[in-house]
């Protein structure tokens, strides 16, 4: 591959990327922070766990050292963050599942349908970056056994996939 086709390859990698990550944000937006968490009131003002329930805090106490302050502190954004850490945790199960096949999908494409080596090599790229988009947001709410099971799905289905493809291109050149 000389360095026009290189630097194609690299620029189709990049910009399937984009597409797919930015169309994904398009349809399927992200849970905002702010929508979940909104307190006008100061936890400094709180200084005892009742007023602190009242405000829909959580009381966190602590072993107050030679002062003679508040036992504790209020963290208005305990429940909301709560909720928030559950939909951005669903949020980031249902990327992964929408840009796995997608981006498997592309990779398959970038071998099978393109011709031109620039094309397939940038899209099948494009693919496993999808992949790692995915991954990426979704990773640290899996369970290490949920890890192993997809990574070794992945494996296995990539390298069928790429013996296959290889088996089918070299029976091609050969005729």
């Amino acid at each position: 591959m000389d360095i026009k086709n290189f630097i194609m390859g690299v620029a189709i990698f990049i910009l399937t990327i984009a597409v797919a990550v930015y169309g994904i944000q398009t349809f399927y937006e992200k849970p905002v922070y702010e929508d979940f968490c909104i307190n006008s009131i100061s936890p400094h003002l709180i200084n005892s766990s009742l007023d602190c329930e009242t405000s829909s805090g959580k009381w966190i106490s602590y072993v107050a050292l030679e002062t003679k302050g508040p036992e504790g502190y209020c963290d208005l954004e305990y429940y909301c963050r709560q909720d928030y850490d559950h939909f951005s945790e669903k949020y980031s199960r249902n990327i992964f599942l929408i840009s796995l096949p997608l981006g498997v999908l592309i990779i398959i494409a970038g071998a099978v349908f393109f011709g031109l080596e620039a094309v397939g090599a940038g899209l099948m790229a494009g693919g496993v970056g999808i992949i790692f988009y995915g991954i990426g947001g979704f990773w640290r709410f899996a369970d290490t056994w949920l890890r192993f099971v997809l990574s070794l799905i992945g494996l296995v289905v990539l390298i069928y996939f790429a013996y296959w493809f290889n088996n089918r291109y070299t029976k091609k050149k050969k005729k």
